[in-house]
């Protein structure tokens, strides 16, 4: 599928007065563009999905007008965290050299900010302090505690809400519409529960629904593997009586062959705990966190998920 093709990026707002449901935010930025010269670097912080890479794109547009592209530098920190990827492409584009006259400054957009080493900030620190005349900074990140105080000191912060779910179906129907899908409002719900409030995964979810047909809550369901939930309660049971081969093979057939992540696998099975009419829940939720941090840090996924059932069928004696 082409960038083209995907309807999150032939949706996705050009301007700042096309943002959804960050007024106060759009308000304060529109402000600083009344005297751009004096804009400061800029942090924005929250949830996936709420807008935040969005509304630095539409500032790169407003503020480089159709030069935006040549004058902006956008990086995934994520994909390149370390201090080489600092020193090597964000200081050399920084540099003053080939800026248009007619430019205010150059502009360093860094998604996913908080992915960046400690030593990697350290340096980018350094670049800011030097390169603020002719440069700005945009940082994004989802936990913005994992950024060091210098750097966040040194920039403007706003802090992005989580999209109301009227908004998010509202945006959602604008799409069917434009696409000649046909819809319900319990497929849109559906899909706004399934994604969390989070825009670009609700995007996603539709138009991979749309190819089985109506955007209904079974199709959600079927696009989504929904339909599997249900079997993490009973995987929870079996495990919990000790039953630790079957629980295993139902957890493996869940994530190889329909395809559920390790990660909604241990969310899912965090709901059904609550489910649960048993003593144990806090020694079984403890469980699911030590074993949602492993995964988190990098262990092999069936190792720890087959070792969580074990630890499950110990909890359940």
């Amino acid at each position: 599928m082409t960038e083209s093709s995907m309807w999150v990026e032939k949706y996705r707002p050009m301007k700042l007065s096309s943002i959804i449901n960050q007024k106060e935010i759009v308000g304060s930025l529109k402000s600083l563009l009344k005297n751009t010269s004096e804009m400061p670097h800029l942090m924005f912080s929250g949830s996936a999905g709420v807008g935040k890479t969005t509304t630095a794109l539409c500032l790169a547009r407003e503020i480089l007008g159709e030069s935006w592209k040549e004058y902006t530098l956008e990086l995934n920190a994520s994909d390149e965290r370390g201090i080489n990827m600092v020193r090597d492409r964000v200081k050399k584009f920084a540099r003053f050299s080939g800026l248009d006259t007619k430019i205010p400054f150059k502009l360093v957009i860094l998604d996913e900010a908080d992915e960046m080493t400690s030593d990697a900030q350290t340096a980018l620190r350094r670049i800011i302090e030097d390169t603020a005349s002719h440069c700005r900074f945009i940082m994004i990140a989802n936990n913005i505690s994992k950024i060091i105080e210098p750097l966040q000191s040194r920039c403007a912060v706003f802090k992005f809400t989580r999209i109301a779910e009227e908004d998010v179906i509202a945006y959602l129907e604008e799409i069917c519409k434009k696409e000649k899908i046909k819809y319900n409002k319990e497929g849109l719900k559906s899909l706004y529960s399934y994604s969390e409030g989070d825009m670009r995964h609700s995007i996603n979810m539709l138009q991979a629904t749309a190819s089985l047909g109506i955007i209904s809550e079974d199709n959600v369901k079927e696009s989504a593997g929904l339909t599997k939930i249900s079997d993490v309660g009973d995987i929870l049971k079996i495990a919990l009586a000790g039953k630790l081969t079957e629980a295993r093979n139902k957890m493996v057939e869940l994530i190889k062959i329909y395809g559920m992540s390790e990660s909604d696998f241990l969310k899912y099975l965090n709901e059904e705990c609550y489910k649960l009419k048993t003593d144990n829940l806090s020694d079984i939720l403890e469980s699911i966190a030590k074993y949602d941090y492993r995964l988190i840090i990098g262990a092999n996924p069936e190792i720890q998920l087959s070792a969580l059932l074990a630890e499950l069928g110990k909890i359940g004696k």
